[in-house]
């Protein structure tokens, strides 16, 4: 019996809600002033509704026609202007409305909210805005032109410790950051210090893995690699890496896999690159060479790669060596010749093949004892991986006499027992 009176209490509760958000917005819509204290209770009825998640809530707003009424309070910034703003991005959770927001001008009095400097304020305007222009090109792309970019910076930068602010202005440059206008907008501004002073900051993976997002959105673009290099990016981003290795939480192994794939983007820029690299004393290049040695197999591959890009010119594949580089890769090699990963194999052979482009490296990488080594890799029971093998063997030997002839006196190299 308690039960049954437990639901009869909930259905008159829905019922209650339902009359009360009806009558708010008759109310509503039929004021032809804003007088605020007649208005703010209605609003305040509305809200709940929207609170509660009540079905079909931000519908009947819609129907009952006082959107324009909102608009016109967001523009007259009357001091219900917070809570207007809070109901539109309660409202605009519903994809089915904003259209009808976007119709009603909401968007265009919202936007002067982001110049003020009431932290409430424009955290319901930033939640308002940017769930209106979820997924809609063309409002993202009208927001671009209106300089919302510079602002969702600069808020960052002023109020770096507002935790629920900051995240609304990171989803919006997430959602921003695959435009090459917004793009163009975050290359005159200091944003990789913002995102990076940020993702030191994360309290959890969600705003690592948004933080992550845009930071490889952004990378695509060249003048924007090598900011990121020059503000330490790569740095921030190997640093992150090394907080996390060790653990199984599959989120920190996701962080670590979306982070090395990026510090491998980055340095696809020969200027990024080479300030990563540092004349092999750069931190970022100390960290790739741990990853060789790592456990970790997303960070061996991504070690790999990070290898094979900074061996894109002579100085740095001779270096490389000096600093032994080699005996890495093949112990890596090694590890994954029977039953492998056969990503980490072609990584790991690509980087060697790229280190044995300069004349000066091919003997030295004998010297290395490549060859000697050369017999447990070629037990790959794996044809594109012998295929990838003979291929850097080839490259070795290329234009190289003496080479060649080391090659050939060892007899068993190619032996099949």
């Amino acid at each position: 019996m308690p039960h049954h009176t437990k639901m009869c209490c909930t259905a008159n509760y829905k019922l209650m809600l339902l009359d009360s958000l009806s009558e708010a917005l008759k109310a509503i819509s039929v004021s032809t002033e804003l007088i605020e204290e007649e208005l703010k209770p209605h609003l305040d009825t509305v809200l709940s509704s929207l609170l509660e998640k009540k079905k079909d809530a931000a519908v009947a707003i819609v129907n009952s026609g006082i959107l324009p009424t909102l608009a016109q309070a967001l523009q007259s910034k009357s001091s219900l202007c917070c809570q207007v703003a809070l109901v539109v991005a309660e409202m605009a959770r519903e994809a089915a409305v904003r259209e009808s927001c976007i119709e009603a001008g909401l968007v265009k009095v919202l936007l002067p909210h982001l110049n003020g400097n009431n932290q409430e304020m424009l955290l319901n305007t930033g939640r308002a805005i940017g769930r209106i222009c979820f997924d809609n090109s063309y409002q993202q792309d009208l927001l671009v032109q209106s300089g919302v970019i510079p602002r969702l910076v600069s808020i960052m930068k002023e109020y770096s410790d507002n935790d629920p602010l900051v995240n609304v202005c990171l989803l919006a440059l997430c959602n921003l950051a695959d435009m090459d206008s917004a793009r163009e907008a975050l290359s005159e501004l200091d944003v990789a210090d913002v995102l990076t002073f940020q993702l030191k900051r994360a309290p959890d993976a969600e705003r690592r893995h948004v933080i992550l997002e845009i930071l490889g959105a952004l990378g695509e673009s060249d003048t924007l690699k090598l900011q990121f290099a020059e503000s330490g990016v790569p740095e921030a981003l190997s640093e992150m890496i090394q907080c996390l290795q060790g653990g199984s939480d599959p989120h920190d192994l996701c962080s670590i896999k979306i982070a090395s794939n990026l510090i491998v983007s980055l340095l696809l820029g020969d200027e990024s690159m080479q300030k990563c690299f540092g004349e092999g004393s750069g931190l970022v290049y100390q960290d790739v060479l741990s990853w060789l040695q790592s456990s970790n197999t997303q960070l061996q591959l991504s070690g790999a790669l990070a290898i094979a890009n900074f061996a894109r010119n002579d100085s740095n594949c001779v270096k490389m060596l000096d600093l032994g580089v080699v005996p890495h890769i093949l112990t890596l090699l090694e590890q994954h010749v029977d039953e492998g990963d056969v990503s980490v194999q072609h990584a790991g052979l690509s980087a060697l093949r790229n280190l044995a482009i300069p004349a000066t490296n091919k003997v030295r990488m004998l010297e290395d004892g490549v060859t000697e080594r050369i017999k447990t890799l070629l037990r790959s029971d794996m044809p594109p991986v012998q295929f990838k093998l003979l291929g850097t063997l080839r490259m070795m030997v290329d234009g190289q006499v003496a080479v060649q002839i080391a090659i050939l006196k060892n007899s068993d190299l190619f032996s099949t027992n």
